[in-house]
């Protein structure tokens, strides 16, 4: 069993069982799948400052922050116990070579995404401005690519149609013309 779960799952199988949460979730309370508004709840629930965005009934969403905090404990458990060694494909790992990035011992990059490295303007910008730009994108975009991209495009929103069109575009943009930009510097 630990070996089934070890390898990678394909589409067909890890698809299907992500969009089940989808009815799961409605049958089970009229949930709606979807990971931002965790902050917010957290924020709510320690945060006792009288802020009208914090001012709402948290705890009817707690069911939530339990939610989050599975899914790190799997990712912990995956990461610890059924991780496979990273293979990165020869043509990525040339192009990545032009950059400096040789180290894929981790889950990323060691070069670009440590402590030490934090300071550099490369890592600053992927790592700080980018969690910025995550954060604001998913505040003015009233969710986040869980939320519009699986629940909302299953229930039929067109904001999330809309919005999931929007996060494509915008990741094809970043990969294309920015990274490449980014990662010279």
């Amino acid at each position: 069993m630990i070996e089934l779960l070890k390898q990678p799952w394909p589409w067909y199988v890890s698809g299907p069982l992500i969009g089940l949460m989808v009815p799961i979730l409605f049958l089970a309370g009229n949930k709606a799948f979807g990971i931002s508004s965790s902050l917010r709840h957290i924020c709510a629930a320690s945060v006792p400052l009288k802020i009208s965005f914090f001012q709402y009934e948290w705890k009817q969403e707690a069911w939530n922050l339990f939610f989050a905090l599975g899914m790190c404990i799997g990712g912990f458990l995956a990461m610890h116990y059924l991780a496979n060694p990273i293979e990165v494909h020869p043509s990525l790992k040339n192009e990545l070579l032009r950059y400096g990035i040789t180290d894929y011992s981790g889950l990323v990059p060691v070069q670009l995404f440590n402590w030490h490295s934090l300071w550099t303007v490369r890592s600053f910008t992927m790592m700080i401005g980018g969690g910025f730009l995550i954060g604001f994108g998913t505040r003015y975009a009233g969710g986040c690519t869980s939320g519009h991209s699986i629940t909302g495009l299953s229930t039929l929103q067109y904001p999330s149609l809309i919005a999931t069109i929007c996060f494509m575009i915008g990741g094809f943009i970043m990969v294309n013309l920015f990274l490449p930009f980014i990662l010279s510097l």
